[in-house]
């Protein structure tokens, strides 16, 4: 009878468990980012190297602090993909990161399919926006946009322990 109780016991505390690592992973570490309606968006320059604001509507973020990689926004622009990919660089090896499912506006698997086709362009939004780590902004040709981090080469070099490679910058102290 007493093992009955212990299985029991191991069952619930397993459930318990589950669904509380389920809720800290997809609901709790996300937060709203605050938009300031003038710089959420940035696009690198081709000519100077330096991210500048682009013209953008109907933002909305989530990010958090437990992982520099869960950034995930959407929004809107009414510049055109082709002055964009004149203007803009672009970034190759784009990977669209799966968003929580309750942040809809957010499809990585859409956003993957676009990209793939050659609907959707990348570009580069901002190079080691924290080390190792670029932000991407990826725009379809109706204007809806999306932007998500992801690890750059030097990041994954760095991050499983390597030398930073000679084209990187230096690695700060604690890496």
């Amino acid at each position: 009878m007493s093992g009955k109780i212990i299985a029991g016991l191991i069952v619930v505390i397993s459930l318990i468990a589950g669904a509380a690592i389920y809720y800290l992973q997809v609901y709790h570490f996300y937060e709203p980012v605050k938009a300031t309606g003038t710089d959420d968006v940035q696009l690198t320059l081709m000519v100077t190297g330096a991210p500048e604001p682009i013209l953008y509507e109907d933002f909305e973020a989530i990010n958090a602090d437990s992982s520099p990689i869960r950034y995930r926004a959407c929004f809107t622009t009414q510049q055109s993909l082709a002055m964009m990919s004149e203007t803009y660089e672009p970034y190759d090896g784009a990977e669209p990161l799966v968003a929580p499912g309750w942040f809809d506006c957010f499809d990585a698997k859409e956003i993957g399919r676009a990209l793939e086709s050659g609907d959707a362009i990348a570009f580069l939004g901002e190079e080691n926006i924290e080390y190792g780590i670029d932000r991407v902004i990826a725009v379809l040709p109706d204007g809806r946009g999306f932007a998500w981090q992801q690890i750059n080469h030097c990041g994954e070099v760095v991050f499983d322990g390597q030398p930073a490679p000679e084209n990187c910058p230096p690695k700060p102290e604690g890496y």
